[in-house]
């Protein structure tokens, strides 16, 4: 067995002791030893007898249980019937002629040797034994006697007896309480059992000991056998079981009625936990909830004697009150050993009564429907608001788990089939989204076999076809949108809906997207008029991709759209389209704007092909803006295929000069196996870039031209999607094949023309220029760097800076050469972008030129932040920052998320400071140099 915990045992052994030897010099006295259960009042007792043994006294014990309750004098006679002499002692008739004849009997027996006599749980003994057990205590102070009693002093909800020295005076007796544990010497006792034991395990040993020494000692014995690297949260898990046989003997002790608030505040603790993530936050207060009082209800109690209960076990430590005000238990563990034989039906029906009692004080729907999870079905028009109530909640604040065990619950309620055709229609939307579940697919295909209304079952087509596409079967995803247009036919806005998601998820397959625009593109000629908006949008991308169209031209249609009453059903496909045009079109504040307003009408419950295509573009336009920071802090979680996301991520890595982390993310994926989609033709030209920047030329030129391969096939033709011919062209370059370097160079530039916006033209005209070489060639470049100073400060205008560099440098204008490498180098520090920056440094290092000093603080923003920055500075909030700037709220975000970077703070109130301590120094260096001057 374990050594019993605490000092205060000692402190009562000495106290014992002193009482002995005062009654061995003929001055008796009564010890009252009170305190709870479990606290240790009985291991007192064997050891002030063990030690009275040895000090030669004799003694009389009696340990009183509820049997022995109704039987006159039981206590009196288990203390005498143990002597030989008395064993025939017999009591009946007249209570006070029997009491003074066993006075007699004990004052004899006193005389031949001083006594100690130790009764346990006096409390319990019967009425006529307290009575005489009182009385005695008024006598033994003349003879060699200790009456050492145990009396349980703790709050139940069956209202207590009275209590032993009630009626005798406070001189005639010894009080000694035994408190509970506290937190160090609890923690002290699991530390001499377990000294290698980690802090947080010993931690959780001592919240399921619950202050309780009888609990932590029988916890310990269970957990010594090993193996339990976690505190159990079930009994079934302990071993011999020493932990909830201490529980359920506290719960004896204690009494039915306490029993009964406890297992009833069990049953609504476990229901507080049901669902995935139990220690999120859930709405409060607590205490309006009124829980001492539904606790009253469902256990039959006096709410005032509950109400006084749990304030005593919370000071006792068996209970606590979380942050939220909810009153627990202090372990999971304890909460199941007061559940531990409670049968399931009754726990259920528990749960069932805890919602219906909650719902009537108006607590929380989450709360309520926590409840339900627990309990069978209620067929009551309560239950199924409740849980979706509770599922928006959820939704609202990105519990995804939550949402999804609310919604399976609801399942299991009587349902129409339009309601069931909803829920299963959410659920199958979020269980395809949850890592490693393979039940979407299957719920929604349930769902669209429904007979639900045409709106509801359109919705489950859009869903399941989306998830197929999802998961490599576009062939079937379309098919499945294709299978509702002759049930649909007196329904044509339903069925242009559904056009529309075809042509969406075609993008995800070659050849479906081939029929899909193939079939729109004629049906346009005969009757421009039936195609809905959201149709003429997605035929000006498929313009754009061609290379077909002008950025103008495309804005200009695609504006004119946007400006025409909008359909709800059809708008998210519109916004989406017309956001991923934008951004190719350098429209990038008009391409985020686009993108919020989309994601604002989707539903994290419902799948739907817009819904990825605007993240995509939202990935577009940050990689755009050269935000390479933000894309590998978002790292995109594993799949089978690569992702548009990946694509992304590696070009960051590379960019920013975490080449080795670029390395492994490459690795992960084998592009041999990989479905055929334009997320792995964006794939292979971000390995390309890989391969390249590592010095695989080769490796990167076979990446770059498959791409280009899998592109036109697609009959994407426009670099303004994937600049391959450019990239390839240079990879020529790097291996002494200049003719088709300037072959692919020159069609990009006829290509990019048509397009006609800086980003694309300039690339163009850098790369071409490089190939050309001569006079021409730096012609071509300066054309490059003019044209990209007119568009987005990214990345390209530091390569054509650079590449400005190389050719002033070849034509012998080192000065100027190195004004463009320096330029070049101060921009890729702004950018975060290392690779290019470094470039730039070697190229001026080569050239002679000593390295730019680093900008820092304010002077490092770009004009873009530092706006931002002193807006925020001066107090405005992002919001409002983005309506006097014409940002989007994410922009603005961004901004001050590279400010704080670039000036070493970390909160908003740190801004105004650090921008006025650097304009400072900036204004005393002006004033330095003009002095000098």
């Amino acid at each position: 067995m374990v050594s019993r915990p605490g000092c205060a045992l000692r402190e009562a052994e000495t106290l014992l002791a002193a009482a002995a030897e005062h009654a061995r010099t003929g001055i008796g006295r009564l010890v009252l030893l009170r305190g709870a259960t479990g606290t240790g009042r009985t291991s007192v007792l064997e050891a002030a007898a063990k030690d009275a043994s040895v000090h030669g006294m004799r003694v009389l014990r009696a340990r009183c249980s509820p049997d022995d309750s109704a039987i006159p004098f039981g206590a009196v006679l288990q203390l005498l019937g143990t002597v030989a002499e008395f064993a025939d002692l017999a009591v009946d008739g007249d209570e006070r002629a029997n009491a003074a004849g066993l006075w007699r009997v004990l004052r004899s027996y006193a005389e031949r040797s001083p006594l100690l006599i130790t009764v346990d749980d006096v409390h319990l003994a019967d009425g006529a034994s307290r009575r005489w057990l009182v009385e005695c205590a008024r006598l033994v102070d003349r003879l060699p006697i200790v009456l050492a009693v145990t009396e349980r002093s703790q709050y139940d909800v069956d209202p207590p007896v009275q209590g032993l020295t009630q009626g005798l005076s406070p001189a005639l007796v010894t009080t000694f309480t035994l408190h509970p544990l506290t937190d160090g010497p609890a923690a002290a006792a699991v530390r001499s059992v377990f000294p290698d034991a980690s802090a947080s395990w010993i931690e959780d040993c001592v919240r399921a000991g619950a202050g309780s020494p009888l609990l932590l000692r029988a916890l310990l014995d269970d957990l010594a056998g090993g193996g339990h690297p976690v505190v159990p949260v079930s009994s079934a898990a302990l071993y011999p079981g020493a932990y909830p046989a201490a529980v359920r003997w506290w719960l004896d002790s204690a009494g039915p009625g306490t029993t009964e608030v406890a297992q009833a505040l069990a049953v609504l603790d476990e229901g507080w936990d049901q669902g995935p993530d139990p220690c999120a936050p859930l709405p409060g207060p607590f205490p309006a909830l009124g829980i001492p009082s539904l606790l009253a209800e469902q256990s039959g109690a006096d709410p005032a004697r509950v109400a006084g209960w749990i304030t005593a076990m919370t000071g006792l430590g068996l209970l606590r009150t979380d942050p939220t005000g909810r009153t627990r238990y202090a372990h999971p563990l304890l909460r199941d050993a007061v559940l531990t034989g409670v049968p399931a039906a009754r726990r259920r029906a528990a749960h069932r009564a805890n919602a219906e009692a909650m719902l009537h004080r108006g607590a929380p729907s989450e709360l309520i429907a926590r409840q339900l999870l627990l309990a069978e079905t209620v067929d009551a028009p309560w239950a199924l608001p409740v849980l979706q109530d509770a599922v928006a909640l959820a939704l609202r604040e990105g519990r995804m788990d939550d949402a999804v065990a609310f919604l399976r619950r609801a399942l299991n309620e009587p349902l129409s089939d339009e309601g069931r055709q909803q829920l299963l229609t959410e659920l199958g939307s979020l269980e395809y989204a949850a890592p490693g579940s393979a039940a979407g697919i299957p719920r929604l295909t349930e769902a669209l076999r429904l007979p639900g209304p045409p709106q509801e079952r359109v919705r489950a087509a859009v869903a399941l076809g989306t998830a197929l596409t999802g998961r490599g079967m576009t062939r079937a995803g379309v098919e499945v949108l294709r299978s509702l247009y002759d049930a649909l036919g007196d329904r044509p806005d339903l069925v242009r809906i559904l056009r529309q998601a075809l042509l969406q998820l075609s993008d995800k397959d070659q050849r479906v997207r081939q029929e899909a625009y193939e079939r729109l593109t004629q049906a346009a000629a005969r009757s421009p008029e039936s195609i809905s908006t959201a149709g003429h949008a997605f035929l000006v991308k498929y313009a754009v991709t061609a290379g077909l169209t002008s950025a103008r031209e495309a804005m200009l249609r695609l504006r004119g759209l946007l400006a025409q009453p909008a359909d709800p059903l059809s708008e998210p496909y519109l916004l989406g389209t017309a956001a991923s045009v934008a951004q190719w079109a350098d429209e990038l504040d008009e391409a985020e704007r686009l993108v919020e307003r989309g994601l604002a009408g989707q539903r994290p419950d419902v799948l739907h092909p817009m819904q990825e295509a605007l993240l995509h573009t939202r990935m577009d336009i940050v990689a755009a803006r050269a935000d390479h920071a933000l894309l590998p802090a978002e790292r995109p979680p594993a799949t089978a295929a690569p992702t548009n996301a990946h694509a992304h991520a590696l070009v960051a890595l590379v960019e920013t000069g975490r080449t080795a982390e670029a390395e492994l993310l490459a690795a992960a994926f084998d592009l041999r196996t990989a479905p055929e989609s334009w997320e792995l033709n964006r794939f292979l030209y971000a390995r390309g870039v890989l391969r390249a920047t590592s010095g695989d030329t080769a490796g990167a030129l076979h990446d770059f031209l498959e791409c280009g391969r899998r592109q036109s096939a697609r009959e994407v033709f426009s670099p303004v999607v994937t600049p391959w011919r450019t990239a390839a062209a240079e990879c020529h370059l790097a291996l002494g094949v200049p003719r088709e370097a300037l072959a692919l160079a020159e069609e990009e530039l006829r290509l990019a023309r048509v397009w006609n916006t800086p980003r694309t033209v300039g690339r163009a005209l850098r790369v071409l220029g490089t190939a050309t070489g001569g006079r021409r060639g730096l012609e071509l470049t300066e054309e490059a760097v003019r044209l990209l100073r007119g568009g987005p400060a990214g990345l390209e205008l530091v390569a054509a800076l650079l590449a400005l560099g190389h050719r002033l440098t070849a034509s012998g204008e080192s000065s100027r050469a190195r004004d463009a490498l320096r330029e070049a180098a101060e921009l890729a520090e702004r950018l975060g972008a290392v690779r290019l920056r470094d470039l730039a440094e070697e190229a001026l290092r080569a050239g002679g030129a000593r390295r730019p000093a680093a900008r820092t603080g304010s002077a490092s923003l770009t004009d873009s932040e530092r706006r931002v920055a002193e807006l925020a500075a001066g107090g405005r909030t992002n919001a409002e920052i983005a309506d006097l700037l014409h940002l989007a709220r994410r922009t603005v975000e961004t901004h001050l998320t590279h400010s704080y970077r670039k000036l070493g703070i970390r909160r908003r109130g740190d801004l105004k400071s650090v921008l006025k301590g650097d304009d400072a120094a900036s204004i005393a260096r002006v004033s330095d140099r003009e002095s000098v001057r």
